[in-house]
């Protein structure tokens, strides 16, 4: 029987899931799966970068924090002890948790949070999932340098659907501020207006040799000539999504978010914050030394952004010794410009399953969800310091005019299970309750959405459609949205309004890849389909922190 603690809060008592549990008992075979224990503490641990020394949250002394390594099949058994000043939840980005709801993370949705001297213990087994995933906090922006890579073999005696590579890398991009990132998004909280953007860009915790102080601890990924490696991107940044090259290589994606796509050769990746991408790359160039680097793509326009480059060093072992004293500069890949959106779509729509699949064709539920930002009308009595957005406002983000309130005594889950009332409605719209233009010129009317707890209730076995379409309240951008708790197939992309009558026509059937996180294009909509098969209650949001600190959220089921 799954044990779950948290010491640290009298508010969430677990006891009653056990039933839920009993419901729903796993008939999988277990043969030859294993159990892996580990201890996470977090912790305060001084960090340098950029020539600053900063107290900075890390798990175990490490950022990133520590790479954990299984099989489909196997089970994670995790204890986390907050030693930090802060609350803390860990989230295990794209885990399926069939059945172990209460181990998904998002605080006040599956759990409460833990408090400073608590402790929480995850368990949970991954069931027909293979590739990369990774694990972060969900509590504030702690997950700016609380994350790590999660690692998904195939069962044992099982292999790639690839030919073998001959070495692994993981390689998680990030984001760094030289400041507490709690205190900047505390900052915006209290004047309505926008975070500080970051002020570097990272690869496995390190900026690399394009900024000051840091070219000594620059990444080192080697390589044999000749030889065929797999290299596991994951964008771990905050805010941003990045794009991706190795100089001079291909690079061939041949999966995403823990699941198997057709593999296809490009020269460029382009990941949303929250999504992975494995790629293969051969060492087929002359033996020298090759930058690995990543830089924003920024889609909103006038919007500020950090517009520096990361960089490691993909180093042929076989490369010529330098002279005594000099090193060996290595070559620069091209990059995309920052608002290369033509580059970012020929990336997101060459994704497709290596087979056909049982995508849902009858539909119980037609959803079609806005996605956007928004300006809060200054409260009456308020300050001007605290209404520092355009025009005197406050920022804000909401799903079809809704801004997600979380609660701040129980878990939603909890609410649920035990019929807590008056923790949330179950009345989160189906539609907008407005329709308009929305990538045109939008009334300023609809710019101020309404607060609210609101969940949409879904029936176990029941199919869904949905659409999301970004908006231009304020500025349209590339929106990487989330679901909790599912994979689900991306059937098709477009720019403008989706137009149902015209828009069908581009849906794909067949093959569409199977994602965690889509990236909702700049000025346009993506629609998404799946079974509603996990019981629990699901977090939908984009993973931008930014807009989850704006209250941009969906809980659903």
């Amino acid at each position: 029987m799954e044990a779950y603690r948290n010491s640290s809060n009298t508010f969430c008592s677990f006891f009653v899931f056990f039933g839920l549990l009993f419901l729903f008992m796993s008939t999988m075979p277990i043969t030859n799966a294993k159990v892996h224990y580990h201890d996470f503490v977090v912790q305060a641990t001084p960090v340098k970068r950029l020539c600053k020394t900063r107290s900075t949250i890390t798990v175990n002394g490490m950022y990133p924090g520590p790479t954990l390594e299984v099989n489909n099949g196997d089970t994670l058994v995790v204890n986390v002890v907050n030693r930090a000043r802060y609350n803390v939840t860990i989230h295990w980005h794209g885990v399926r948790q069939i059945r172990t709801g209460w181990s998904d993370g998002p605080e006040f949705v599956t759990q409460c949070p833990i408090r400073p001297g608590g402790s929480y213990t995850y368990r949970f087994t991954i069931q027909g999932q293979e590739g990369t995933l990774w694990w972060h906090a969900h509590s504030s922006w702690l997950r700016a340098t609380v994350y790590g890579a999660l690692i998904i073999h195939p069962k044992e005696g099982d292999s790639y659907p690839f030919p073998k590579p001959k070495r692994e890398a993981a390689l998680l991009l990030g984001e760094w501020w030289n400041a507490d990132p709690i205190d900047v998004v505390r900052q915006a909280t209290r004047t309505g207006a926008a975070p500080n953007v970051s002020v570097a860009y990272t690869i496995n915790g390190q900026p690399g040799d394009l900024y000051n102080c840091s070219s000594t601890d620059t990444i080192i990924v080697p390589v044999d000539s000749g030889e065929t490696n797999l290299l596991r991107v994951v964008n771990s940044a905050l805010n941003q999504q990045l794009f991706f090259k190795v100089a001079n290589h291909k690079l061939t994606v041949v999966g995403a978010d823990a699941s198997y796509v057709k593999p296809f050769t490009t020269l460029v990746l382009m990941l949303g914050p929250g999504q992975t991408t494995d790629v293969l790359i051969t060492a087929d160039q002359p033996p020298t030394r090759y930058y690995i680097a990543a830089r924003a793509y920024a889609s909103a326009q006038g919007a500020p952004f950090d517009n520096t480059t990361t960089t490691a060093i993909l180093e042929y072992k076989s490369a010529p010794c330098p002279a005594k004293g000099a090193t060996i500069k290595p070559f620069m890949p091209t990059m995309p410009a920052f608002n290369d959106t033509a580059t970012a779509t020929s990336f997101t729509t060459s994704f497709r399953s290596p087979r056909q699949v049982p995508v849902p064709t009858n539909i119980d539920h037609n959803l079609f969800f806005t996605v956007g930002l928004g300006l809060n009308n200054c409260p009456p009595g308020a300050s001007r310091s605290s209404c520092q957005g355009p025009n005197g406002t406050r920022f804000t983000a909401s799903m079809n005019n809704v801004s997600f309130v979380l609660p701040s005594n129980f878990s939603l889950l909890q609410a649920h299970q035990q019929g807590i009332p008056g923790v949330f409605t179950r009345d989160f719209p189906a539609n907008p309750p407005v329709k308009f233009d929305y990538t045109g010129n939008v009334s300023r009317a609809l710019w101020q959405p309404v607060p609210g707890t609101k969940l949409y209730p879904l029936k176990y076995g029941e199919t869904v459609q949905v659409v999301l379409q970004g908006t231009s309240i304020f500025t349209a951008e590339n929106h990487p949205i989330h679901l909790h708790g599912y994979d689900f197939y991306i059937i098709a992309e477009g720019f403008g309004n989706f137009n149902p009558s015209t828009d069908t026509a581009k849906f794909n059937l067949v093959d569409p890849p199977l994602r965690n996180t889509a990236s909702v294009p700049v000025g346009g909509w993506t629609v998404i389909r799946f079974v509603a098969d996990n019981p629990g209650v699901w977090l939908m949001h984009c993973h931008l922190d930014v807009h989850i600190g704006w209250a941009w959220q969906l809980l659903s089921w």
